[in-house]
């Protein structure tokens, strides 16, 4: 079986296609979702979807690291950034369980 990604698009048909919703519906309401997911996590919120995982952001450490092509050491600063951790159902579905 070859590996498909599969994109906004395709899950706005999907989406359509196992509801009752026009295609326009489906696209705004995922446009929506994923909004209002990005907002929750830019406010500092972790979003929990029981069943399906947990979105979170997450913070990496400043560090001392290498410029590339030289040995000139630099400093890298903290960041932040959005971490995903799948549920148990997820985690079932997805090993065939």
């Amino acid at each position: 079986m070859a590996k498909k990604t599969v994109t906004k698009s395709d899950l706005v048909d999907m989406l359509a296609g196992k509801s009752a919703m026009s295609k326009k519906s489906a696209k705004e309401f995922v446009d929506m979702f994923v909004g209002s997911l990005a907002h929750a996590l830019s406010g500092g919120s972790k979003v929990t979807l029981t069943g399906f995982g947990t979105f979170e952001v997450r913070t990496r450490k400043a560090r001392m690291g290498v410029r590339p092509g030289t040995t000139m050491r630099i400093k890298i600063p903290a960041t932040k950034y959005p971490a995903f951790k799948a549920g148990k159902a997820l985690k079932e579905a997805v090993s065939g369980r």
